[in-house]
């Protein structure tokens, strides 16, 4: 119409064209009286399924049914973990029994009697110093673990497979345990503390004479403990990092209070002369292939409850 002007009501633009018309407009809201959602199905296969609803342009805005998928333990549309305490308490005490952190703690408190014997108040605030330093660290440490898997779970073929391999993670760690138990060997591979190690760390612990002083060698000395601690906790990074990082730390300090706990009690029996540093070495020394195997049945019972879905 040449030379004139003409005004529509309504415009949408597809693909790079754009159709106007006068009239009604093109209805864009959600459905209103789309259903609610179903209740979850049981967990099968580490998975869970139940039925939604939707709005669909395709079919003129009309409610589309289908079947919403979700890993057990998550909550859909919240990023949420259904954790459980069995599963962080029994990964914390298999760490808590752990020979390589209690043979270190009485190497400190050794180092300590050593250079004063008379004076058996250093071996309480020393002993609690160097717990601290472990316990702070380990909460870094977790923080790291658990920040490294979420960055790993953006890859969505990946996030759907994690939960698998960490109990795949724990069976592992499992038989690595029972097999020290069945055929000891000192330094086992993610169960002791490489043979390697030990001398240099022993080095570091000698020179610890004060409170400040086990702190400041706690803080270092927890690369040492690492490689004997971690396979654990790296398996309990991974269930809670489907969490928000901050709402993980509650977790990380109830897994590193459970951590510590013998340690504790070995500094306090020691001071109050229930027991002396060598008694508890020896015990230690005697009962190591035990203690292997109580880690070992715990990871691999949790492993084996985490690939079949039932935790």
């Amino acid at each position: 119409m040449s030379g004139k002007n003409v005004n529509f009501e309504n415009a949408i633009q597809l693909d790079g064209w754009i159709f106007q018309w006068n009239g009604e407009p093109l209805q864009t809201s959600q459905c209103p009286s789309c259903p609610p959602p179903g209740k979850w199905s049981e967990c099968t296969n580490n998975t869970k399924t139940r039925t939604n609803y939707e709005c669909s342009s395709s079919t003129d805005f009309a409610c589309v049914e289908y079947t919403e998928v979700s890993e057990c333990g998550i909550a859909a549309g919240t990023g949420t973990a259904d954790l459980t305490l069995p599963k962080i308490i029994s990964l914390a005490a298999v760490d808590a029994i752990n020979p390589c952190a209690l043979a270190v703690l009485a190497l400190m408190l050794i180092a300590i009697l050593t250079y004063n014997p008379k004076k058996r108040s250093n071996v309480f605030w020393a002993g609690m110093a160097f717990i601290a330093a472990v316990f702070f660290m380990y909460i870094i440490y977790g923080l790291v673990i658990i920040r490294f898997f979420q960055l790993v779970q953006l890859l969505t073929s990946i996030r759907l497979w994690i939960y698998k391999i960490l109990g795949v993670a724990a069976i592992l760690l499992g038989f690595l345990n029972i097999k020290d138990f069945i055929k000891y060997k000192p330094g086992g591979a993610l169960t002791e503390m490489p043979l390697f190690m030990r001398p240099k760390m022993k080095k570091v612990i000698e020179g610890v004479t004060s409170p400040i002083g086990a702190f400041s060698t706690g803080l270092f000395v927890t690369v040492f403990l690492l490689p004997c601690t971690i396979g654990p906790y790296v398996i309990a990074g991974g269930i809670l990092s489907t969490l928000e990082l901050l709402a993980t730390i509650p977790w990380l300090v109830l897994y590193n209070i459970i951590f510590v706990v013998p340690m504790a009690v070995i500094v306090l029996m020691v001071y109050i002369g229930l027991a002396k540093v060598e008694d508890v070495s020896g015990w230690k020394d005697k009962n190591i292939r035990y203690l292997h195997l109580v880690a070992g049945a715990i990871m691999f019972g949790l492993g084996l409850a985490m690939i079949m879905g039932w935790v």
